[in-house]
């Protein structure tokens, strides 16, 4: 018996976007239905898996290697599929969100890869998500410029082989899609259509330009969770008439759960896998999330104070290198979020000098790339693996034998000697008014203190300050024993509201979100209910 034909998806909540018959066409959002009714049982069955293995942490507080999978690990013949020629030297990548005016500069920045974003770095309003898709389908046909309405400077793409290969995000598993429903009115999953979209509509054009449908898989606790995204890439394949193995995916390991599966998650998408990345900002937000009631070995000092060569930091970037090479697949390395100054040449050196060293220690470890958030840092990042690179394309061949990481080391959070501080709590709290304030407003990258910040680094502020009064931390401030609690919380919330207020001007202060950023903040900082992510509550305010 044949499967049913695929429900039709209706458009609810949404304004009429220019241009948007070109994106949602009533075949690309069959394939989106099909994709939806096909494997969104499986999603939900591995959200509630999370729930269960959350519970499982929060009574042991501790986590391991896999015995069920020992096979796998111990088996030394797999390997990954080959590399195609577009990512084979993926030595400096730049990451950002699919706004017009980035996705020409992303492309143009001499970067190898550029990661164009529909997670983290982007709101997901549903103009976000339609005309992403439409900047990408333009850059591809080369219809794209863009001419900047403050400065009036114009920009255009690079010749052909001058622009970095594309690596698509699509949202990770737990958002949906809220403007995009089936029959039932039950929403679609955010990955499936960032994914579908793209995929139905670029993967044949790719194909012909000598490259492919490459993607970064965000958020994956484990190796079920690869295995539902092979499904998905084999599904696709077929439908379209695709060669299999076209599809290539990089992992970030950005979750502590994923850190013990890294092996078993380039065994599941073995024929499709690119890579695995080290996503440092998410993967501390991970360890604080699922050891938040672990007491104080697991409580992290201020983020700024957690550098990768703290030793359980250090266990894991190397335990990435060593399972990547032996496995044929690329190691990338972490963001370098620093946002260089106009104004402040002083803080551009010693920025510039921080990046350096970050990427010069990637580098020597073994790593085949690394990610940068401006384009100015490209040329730093491009020196730091040239240097060890020359004209290599990576090097798989440093199979790093001589790393041995047990599991404890991996959640060794005691081993640094750096505490949380008052001042920590205090940009924690800058940090996630700002960076909410401007994602409610549709921004999802934004510069806040010469950073680059993304939902990744808000999860680790509203995180910390949770972690912090649930442990009953104390700072040291002004000659002071301070206890971290609601109030403290609160308190300095106020003032940081009454900050920007002047800052900002009261007109500006009333036409944004700031007093809106600022209580959802604290609901998620301070409930005992803790949210396992930021933007859920925040998709529920979000509009458009």
């Amino acid at each position: 018996m044949s499967a049913p034909a695929p429900s039709p998806l209706a458009i609810v909540d949404a304004e009429p976007l220019p241009r948007q018959e070109e994106v949602l066409t009533e075949a690309a959002l069959a394939f989106v239905a099909e994709l939806h009714r096909r494997f969104t049982p499986r999603r939900d069955q591995l959200l509630a898996r999370r729930a269960r293995r959350r519970a499982e942490i929060a009574r042991t507080c501790s986590l391991d290697f896999l015995p069920e999978t020992a096979a796998i690990r111990a088996d030394d013949s797999w390997r990954v599929a080959p590399a195609p020629a577009a990512l084979n030297d993926r030595r400096v990548e730049i990451t950002g969100p699919t706004d017009r005016k980035m996705t020409i500069n992303a492309l143009n920045s001499g970067a190898r890869v550029w990661l164009a974003d529909f997670e983290d770095a982007s709101a997901p309003t549903w103009e976000n998500v339609v005309t992403g898709q439409l900047n990408l389908a333009d850059a591809y046909s080369r219809n794209i410029d863009f001419t900047d309405p403050a400065s009036g400077k114009s920009y255009a793409l690079k010749d052909e082989g001058e622009l970095a290969t594309v690596v698509v995000r699509p949202r990770g598993w737990h958002l949906n899609e809220r403007h995009l429903v089936d029959a039932d009115g039950v929403q679609v999953p955010g990955a499936f259509v960032d994914f579908g979209l793209y995929f139905f509509h670029n993967a044949r054009r790719l194909l012909d330009r000598g490259r492919g449908p490459y993607f970064y898989l965000p958020k994956t606790e484990s190796h079920l969770e690869a295995r539902l995204w092979n499904d998905v890439f084999v599904f696709a394949q077929d439908h379209l008439g695709i060669p299999q193995g076209t599809v290539r995916a990089t992992v970030l390991i950005e979750t502590i759960t994923a850190a013990y599966e890294m092996e078993e998650i380039l065994y599941e998408l073995r024929d499709h896998a690119s890579g695995l990345n080290a996503g440092r900002w998410d993967y501390l937000f991970s360890i604080v999330k699922n050891f938040r009631d672990g007491g104080a070995k697991f409580v992290l000092p201020d983020r700024n104070a957690v550098t990768m060569t703290a030793p359980f930091m250090r266990a894991y970037t190397e335990l990435l290198v060593r399972t990547c090479h032996k496995r044929g697949a690329h190691a990338i390395g972490g963001m370098a979020a620093f946002i260089p100054s106009r104004r402040d040449a002083e803080v551009n050196k010693v920025a510039f000098e921080k990046v350096r060293a970050d990427k010069d220690r990637e580098a020597a470890d073994g790593f085949d790339g690394s990610w940068v958030a401006h384009p100015d840092l490209v040329p730093i990042a491009m020196e730091s693996f040239d240097k060890v690179l020359g004209d290599r394309p990576h090097q798989k061949d440093r199979l790093r034998e001589d790393v041995h990481v047990e599991a404890a080391d991996l959640i060794a959070v005691d081993s640094l000697d750096a505490r949380p501080t008052y001042a920590g709590l205090v940009n924690a709290v800058q940090v996630g008014i700002r960076y909410i304030e401007a994602w409610l407003r549709g921004l999802g990258a934004v510069a806040i203190f010469n950073l680059m910040e993304d939902a990744a680094t808000a999860e680790i502020s509203r995180s910390q300050i949770w972690q912090w009064i649930n442990a009953g931390v104390e700072f040291t401030h002004e000659g002071e024993t301070v206890r971290a609690t609601p109030e403290l919380a609160r308190e300095v919330a106020a003032r940081e509201l009454a900050a920007i207020r002047e800052e900002v001007g009261e007109a500006d202060f009333t036409a944004g979100h700031w007093q809106q950023a600022h209580d959802l903040l604290l609901t998620v900082a301070l409930d005992e209910d803790y949210a396992d992510f930021l933007t859920l509550p925040a998709y529920e305010q979000l509009r458009g």
